[in-house]
């Protein structure tokens, strides 16, 4: 299965209680963290929620 890198760029620091579940559901609660995930629709949808405060590679 194809799998996405995203590491966290941004903090989670005065964002919505929404937007830190979703980096914690991602696996990213520190900066500069890199997880390794499948690529499903939900996990990008994730992404995109958060999309300012990560950066993505394949």
């Amino acid at each position: 299965m194809a799998t996405v890198k995203i590491t966290q760029t941004g903090s989670p620091i005065r964002r919505t209680k929404d937007q830190r579940a979703t980096l914690i559901g991602l696996g990213l609660n520190k900066m500069h963290k890199t997880v390794e995930l499948t690529d499903t629709p939900e996990v990008r949808g994730m992404i995109r929620k958060v999309s300012h405060m990560v950066s993505v590679g394949e």
